[in-house]
Order: structure tokens, then C-alpha cells, then sequence
């Protein structure tokens, strides 16, 4: 599902500002002369940047629509009031705020309707794919409450349900979160809500990776078992960066809220126009086959690393997301990335479970965004390989992989 139409820089940009106007050409260059194999993100489509870059910028719209701070939010009321409309339908939730600035803003805003400092939280432990907002002592989240890590199995490398359950009755959490940042599979939000409920806490998803998916019926909802669902609207999805919250109708007014006046102060109007359009082109049969895509070419390229000799993490995927770990290749995560930059291939490092070392984290709503399908996903792992053993160089990989995103285009002209 390529999308189409470059992205131009206009002459009034050039003429007045070519130092600036250089350097968005020069990104563009980049994106579309390397592998964008980072999971977190992916390219919008063209109509999601000319809502980026519409006059909504110019409007200060504090508050809510129809109960604004300013005047003149007549017409960013409709915009707001349709990103709203769009995300309750795409995602079967009684309610939705779109205005968080990012997943992190929109996490911070959940945790404001529904905790007060000090309160305890189960969360996925950050060396087995838990994200900064869950409780790292270098974020708002490890400062200002008290966070019970949970982990995944030694072995199998999934969610410990057992020590989950146990965590929770031991310590009698006011929250749980489920969700990560390099989890490759399903999480059983049905579980989650089971243990929950049995100590009397809320259920917080993170969605912030597996959301686009949901909208395109390629992962399993949070929606129906989480009070309340935080998201971002890049990634998968395909939409501006930013952040929404899903919640049922009870804590809708808690959450709106704790978003505003409680964290964040005026709306980004132009990047929840945006929004609209993602979640507007996310209804689509084409972004459900998308999504679909997008699985298919994570699960081969987890299946050909496996065959080039690399330890994905619980053996494959369910999602977008492949953790890998390049030692048995004779380097460390940090190593790996490091040549395959070189090589054009741009992509992450990620903690392991229960290892000291670092490994890579992959992703392919990119790559299957400019259309690349499984042929290509084979390609490109036998390629990373190569790269990572020493097998090939960096300026004939960098040719390849020239050779490969010349023919996949992220913004055909």
C-alpha cells in the first residue's frame, strides 16, 4: 500500500529559508535511499502532511470544542469533533481524546485521571520491553509512583502470567499496565482484566505499537477489557505523531481533564486534523490488507533471520515488531546496528530478556507502507546478515539496498 505523491518542498520555502529548505530535501533523500526498519515508525500519506501543514497551525484552541479559551474555534471545533467521531468508530470505544501530544503525554494523562503520587503500578519491567513511562527512574513515571516490574518467561521469552498474578495479589497494585515497547506478540488483554479485577485495580493498555494494527483487524482490541487505552497515532497507524486515549464513558470526563488543564494546555489543531485523516484512511479496506501485509512480512523476516543463524526473541512474531540477537553472529547489538547504519539499513537496539547484552529491534510498516512484501522481506534479511558477519561491505550493501528502495519508492512522484 505505497503511498503516492512526493512531498514537495514549495518555492516560498526555497526562496526564503534554502538553508532549511535543503535540509528538508536532504531528509527526504535519506528516507528514500535507505531501509527504514525502525518499529516505531513509518511514512504518512501526503494527506496527512498537507493537514500538517494547513493554517489549523495557526489556532490556539485551549479547552474542548465548544467550551474553547479563545475565540474563533468555530471551525477547529468541527476538526476535533470529526478525529473524535473517527477514532470511537475505528476502535468500537465509548470515547476518545485525541488532543495528547504523544504516547508518553497521553500515558502521563492516564496515570493523572486515575492515580496520585505514590500509588502502586504493575508494569512490564523495563529490560523486558517495558517503555520509559512505565516506571523508569529517569521519567515523571519511576519519580512519582511506585512500580512493581513484571518480566517474561527465561525460556520462552512471553509474559510470566504466574508472576503476574502473583505480583498483583502480593502488592495489591491501584493500576496495571500492559503493553511494550518490544514485545513481538499478543498480549492476553482478557488475562490482564481477569487479574484486575480479582485485586481491585485499573487495567491500563499501552497500545502505542500494536494500534494500527487493531485498526486493521491484524491484533487483538484493548479496548473492550482496558479502562483505558493510551496510543500513539504514528507507527503502524500511519498518522501525524502524536498521541489518543480510549476510555469508556465513566471516565471520560477524568480523562479529558487530566489531558486538559491537568498536562498539556492548547490543542495542536493542525496535528489533530491529521489525526482525522489517519483514522479516516485507517477505516479503509486497503489499510485492513495493509495491516495484514504488515504482519506477513514481519513474520518471514523473523523466519529468514532465524535461518541466518540470529536468536529472535520468542522464536517469531505476531505483530510488526522482530527482536533479534546478533551473537551467534559473533557481535553485539550495538555493534550490529552500527555496520548496518553504514550500510543504509537503519534500525534499533533493544534490551534482551534476561542477557546482558543489547540486541536489534525491527520493524515493517515502512517498508511495507513504500510495498515491499515477503520476497523482499528475505532479501533484506539475508542481506542484514551478511552486513552483521562482515560477509559484505558497507558501500556494495549501501548499492543494494539503493537498488531495493529505488524500486519502492516511499512518495512516487
Amino acid at each position: 500500500m505505497p503511498v503516492t505523491h512526493a512531498p514537495q518542498t514549495t518555492d516560498v520555502l526555497t526562496r526564503q529559508d534554502p538553508e532549511l529548505a535543503e535540509i528538508l530535501l536532504g531528509e527526504l533523500h535519506r528516507q528514500s535511499s535507505t531501509l527504514q526498519l525502525i518499529a516505531a515508525e513509518n511514512f504518512c500519506s501526503p494527506a496527512v502532511l498537507a493537514a500538517l501543514g494547513s493554517p489549523l497551525a495557526n489556532k490556539y484552541a485551549e479547552g474542548y470544542p465548544g467550551a474553547r479559551h479563545h475565540g474563533g474555534c468555530e471551525i477547529v471545533d468541527v476538526a476535533e469533533r470529526l478525529a473524535v467521531d473517527r477514532a470511537k468508530s475505528l476502535f468500537g470505544a465509548e470515547h476518545a481524546n485525541v488532543q495528547s501530544h504523544s504516547g508518553s503525554s497521553a500515558v502521563l494523562a492516564a496515570y493523572a485521571a486515575l492515580l496520585r503520587p505514590g500509588d502502586t503500578v504493575l508494569a512490564l519491567g523495563l529490560p523486558y520491553g517495558g517503555h520509559l513511562t512505565h516506571g523508569s527512574p529517569a521519567n515523571f513515571s519511576g519519580r512519582w509512583f511506585d512500580f512493581v516490574p513484571y518480566g517474561v518467561d527465561a525460556e520462552t521469552g512471553l509474559i510470566d502470567h504466574d508472576q503476574v498474578r502473583t505480583l498483583a495479589r502480593t502488592h495489591r497494585p491501584k493500576a496495571i499496565v500492559c503493553g511494550s515497547i518490544a514485545y513481538p506478540r499478543h498480549i492476553d488483554y482478557a488475562f490482564f482484566r481477569e487479574v484486575a479485577d480479582e485485586v481491585g485495580a485499573y487495567l491500563i493498555a499501552d497500545a502505542a505499537h500494536p494500534i494500527g494494527l487493531v485498526a486493521g483487524g491484524a491484533a487483538p482490541s484493548p479496548v473492550p477489557y482496558a479502562d483505558v487505552v493510551c496510543a500513539t497515532t504514528h507507527k503502524v497507524l500511519r498518522g501525524p505523531r502524536g498521541g489518543m486515549i480510549l476510555c469508556g464513558r465513566e471516565l471520560a470526563e477524568r480523562v479529558d481533564r487530566a489531558v486538559f488543564p491537568f498536562t498539556q494546555g492548547g490543542a495542536q489543531m493542525h496535528t489533530i486534523a491529521a489525526k482525522a485523516v489517519a483514522f479516516g484512511e485507517a477505516a479503509t479496506p486497503a489499510f485492513t490488507a495493509y495491516a495484514h501485509q504488515v504482519v506477513a512480512n514481519a513474520r518471514v523476516l523473523a523466519a529468514t533471520l532465524v535461518d541466518e543463524g540470529l536468536v529472535v526473541t520468542t522464536g517469531g512474531t505476531d505483530t510488526h515488531l522482530v527482536t533479534a540477537d546478533p551473537a551467534p553472529l559473533g557481535v553485539d547489538g550495538r555493534t550490529a546496528r552500527g555496520r548496518l547504519a553504514a550500510a543504509g539499513l537503519v534500525l534499533d537496539c533493544c534490551a534482551l530478556p534476561h542477557a546482558d547484552t543489547r540486541g536489534l529491534r525491527l520493524g515493517t510498516a515502512a517498508v511495507t507502507t513504500q510495498g515491499m512484501a515477503e520476497k523482499e522481506m528475505v532479501r533484506i534479511a539475508a542481506l542484514l546478515a551478511g552486513v552483521v558477519r562482515g560477509e559484505v561491505e558497507s558501500v556494495p550493501a549501501r548499492e543494494e539496498v539503493r537498488d531495493l528502495v529505488g524500486g519502492f519508492p516511499p512518495y512516487p512522484a
